[in-house]
């Protein structure tokens, strides 16, 4: 990608502004506001790819430490009334079982008692192949009967043909042809995530003046 379509690119992105942090599930908002989830495992690439999105460095805390995501962050998208919701890391083993537990009981009252709750973008690394902790939260989507969409993250981080393996290994799982490739440093893939959302609340929001 060019400086000139990197450019481009952010002009089309909506401004994304940190509302509410839910560290419990009693501080979850706006139930009924137009919402799309982000999930993932611990590391793979959720703060970086939200910073891609918002056209922004540090809008979502970098860690290379896993597990710094411990909170619901709820991010207005624009002036749409509708939100980006970004949901704890799981999988992270390094913490206490009870913290584990404590993250997944909020992931899973969000998800399952938010109406206004249109999709779940789920982060996949793109580097490996399906973990138990993605199958069992696609598993938990599924009974909830929410809208996913797989995202692979971190595809700067390997090969086309190791991206694409791993494609393929989601292919049994669920539609290969509803992937989405992206990379945060590469600032790929951001358009169609960004249309995935812009879709799931119903909202098309506009471009930011230049």
């Amino acid at each position: 990608m060019t400086v000139s379509e990197k450019n481009n690119s952010r002009k089309m992105f909506p401004a994304l502004t940190l509302a509410a942090t839910a560290f419990t599930k009693g501080q979850l908002i706006c139930p009924e506001a137009p919402q799309a989830a982000l999930a993932g495992r611990s590391n793979v690439g959720k703060s970086s790819l939200i910073n891609a999105l918002a056209g922004r460095k540090s809008l979502a805390k970098v860690s290379a430490a896993p597990g710094k995501t411990r909170s619901a962050n709820y991010y207005h998208i624009g002036e749409t009334g509708a939100y980006l919701v970004d949901l704890p890391g799981y999988g992270y083993a390094r913490c206490s079982r009870a913290e584990r537990d404590r993250w997944a009981g909020l992931i899973q009252e969000y998800l399952k008692s938010t109406p206004g709750l249109r999709g779940l973008i789920l982060l996949l690394d793109a580097r490996l192949q399906p973990q138990k902790a993605d199958l069992e939260l696609l598993a938990f989507a599924a009974s909830c009967s929410l809208v996913v969409l797989p995202v692979l993250t971190k595809t700067d981080k390997c090969s086309k043909k190791e991206a694409a393996a791993c494609a393929r290994a989601w292919g049994t799982h669920l539609d290969q042809g509803s992937l989405v490739l992206t990379s945060a440093k590469d600032r790929t893939g951001l358009e169609k995530v960004w249309e995935a959302v812009f879709t799931l609340c119903e909202i098309w929001p506009a471009a930011p003046a230049t």
